[in-house]
């Protein structure tokens, strides 16, 4: 399935194959429902993984998680395998599972302040008032050194605020009891929805997606995403905050011989609706550049016009299932996905995106010097591992045999914005003082995109010594956990202290003051 650098995606007249050092440029899966986009993600999947690449995958259905268990060997596979004149050899792949709900999987968690108002905003769906309160509530928690890690840390800064609203007044505007409490309302939203169990600590470490097991292959990590598909804005949300983490943190690297890591985001489409426009300039800038930092995002989405052509047309390689064209909305599909390959004068390509059966599809892979190929009707490689979902038992092994079992099972509750404050209550419960402004380094990758689009300096992290993000990651789980925390702190005060400036400018191109 994999030779000389290159993974079989399927098959025309010729092999038509993934480039591993051209899968950096980032890629495309596109089709209807039931047309074989899954499949062809596991083919991509496994391709990778056996060369050595982790992969990052979103499991919206639940099929994706067989990728852990052999396959079992059925015709239809075995004869496919038998047209492009392959052997079927079961496999299986060593699979980390991730849910944010901790039901799944090993819980996701985030801080506040990684996440950053832009998100937060978006993800609260809030209008311009309410989110240009929810960067006040930052800026002041940066001025104030608190670390907001959790939502009862959202809160207590955002009561703070309205507390102190005639003396923020002439310094930031006004701020209404009206619009905290809107806020409020959306944080109690999302609570309801369980949306705050991914905020908090241990906060997840970008290098346990990016590791390979003891046979060299890389870790196929996977995502439940059926429930977290009942809050799309979450689920939106929290991918773009880990494309984003992984620009931040990863060094440059130019051109490898293979990625890093390969993330796939399934159902994209839910990234780009009502984005605002700050947002989808910071995504096109995230993809664009991280291509350099040697990971590779493959968007997985039913119509290619889900997709903004300023990323589309950063997407080299690319797969396209059958489209219907039942209405004037999917005809216009069927048109913009044939203009977007390389033709071939030997077939039709409007035509045939329209007669393509289930396993195969019209495949445009980069070749050599990174150009596209002339686009080829092709019949899809099967899997080697199981298709469709794994059983619960095969789920729960995955889980107690994972490198990451015990690291963030247990949330951590430490002192930050919310007990710093009940304290300054407890002391002086008259005092409606705001402390003076302090100085402070910028953090995170929004933020420093939208300086560089406003024409600032990118800022840096600071460095904060062993266990933290950039330095050593200590041995015993003991101490992953401990440091864990102490690296999240030194993280959040980073973050939050002088980004004010930045955001602002993020502001500003959406039309913000």
């Amino acid at each position: 399935m994999a030779d000389d650098g290159a993974i079989l995606i399927g098959k025309s007249d010729k092999p038509e194959n993934l480039l591993l050092k051209l899968a950096n440029r980032h890629g495309l899966v596109t089709g209807a429902t039931g047309t074989g986009k899954t499949v062809t993600l596991q083919v991509m999947a496994e391709g990778f993984a056996r060369n050595g690449v982790p992969v990052f995958a979103a499991d919206i259905k639940g099929d994706l998680s067989g990728i852990v268990a052999p396959g079992d060997s059925k015709p239809a596979f075995v004869n496919r395998a038998k047209e492009l004149g392959l052997d079927y050899q079961p496999d299986q792949f060593t699979t980390v599972f991730w849910d944010v709900f901790g039901e799944q999987g090993h819980p996701v968690r985030a801080t506040i302040s990684e996440m950053g108002p832009l998100l937060l905003a978006r993800l609260l769906d809030l209008n311009d008032t309410a989110e240009g309160v929810l960067n006040i509530a930052f800026r002041i928690a940066d001025e104030q050194k608190l670390l907001l890690l959790d939502l009862k840390d959202l809160r207590a800064i955002l009561t703070f605020v309205a507390d102190n609203a005639a003396e923020l007044k002439t310094k930031y505007g006004n701020v209404s009891a009206t619009t905290v409490g809107t806020i409020q309302r959306a944080l109690l939203v999302l609570e309801n929805q369980k949306g705050d169990l991914f905020f908090g600590e241990p906060a997840l470490e970008i290098d346990d997606l990016m590791k390979t097991d003891r046979d060299g292959r890389g870790i196929v990590n996977i995502l439940a995403a059926d429930k977290l598909m009942n809050n799309p804005r979450l689920y939106a949300t929290f991918l773009l905050w880990l494309l984003s983490e992984l620009f931040e943190q990863l060094p440059e690297v130019g051109d490898l011989d293979k990625p890093k890591l390969v993330f796939f985001f399934d159902e994209a489409h839910l990234l780009f609706n009502d984005a605002p426009k700050a947002l989808l300039t910071a995504v096109e800038q995230v993809v664009r550049l991280i291509r350099s930092k040697g990971v590779g995002v493959y968007f997985v989405t039913q119509n290619p016009l889900d997709i903004p052509d300023t990323v589309l047309a950063q997407l080299g390689n690319r797969v396209q299932h059958a489209l219907r064209a039942f209405t004037p909305r999917d005809q216009k599909a069927v048109r913009a996905a044939a203009t977007t390959f390389r033709q071939n004068p030997k077939i039709n390509t409007e035509a045939v995106i329209t007669q393509l059966a289930v396993g195969e599809a019209l495949v445009s892979m980069l070749e050599g010097k990174g150009s596209p190929e002339i686009v080829e009707r092709a019949l899809i490689a099967p899997p080697m591992a199981q298709v469709g979902p794994c059983t619960p038992q095969q789920r729960q092994q995955a889980i107690q045999q994972s490198p990451e079992r015990g690291k963030y099972e247990t949330m951590i509750d430490r002192d930050s914005a919310y007990e710093e404050l009940a304290k300054r209550r407890d002391l002086n419960p008259d005092s409606t003082t705001v402390e003076a402004s302090a100085t402070g380094v910028g953090g995170g990758i929004l933020d420093t995109i939208g300086g560089w689009l406003g024409g600032g300096a990118p800022q840096q992290r600071p460095k904060t010594g062993p266990g933290s993000r950039g330095g050593p990651l200590p041995q015993s789980m003991a101490e992953k956990i401990i440091t864990s925390a102490a690296r999240s702190a030194a993280t959040s005060i980073g973050r939050q202290v002088g980004t004010a400036i930045l955001r602002g400018i993020l502001g500003s191109m959406s039309g913000k003051r």
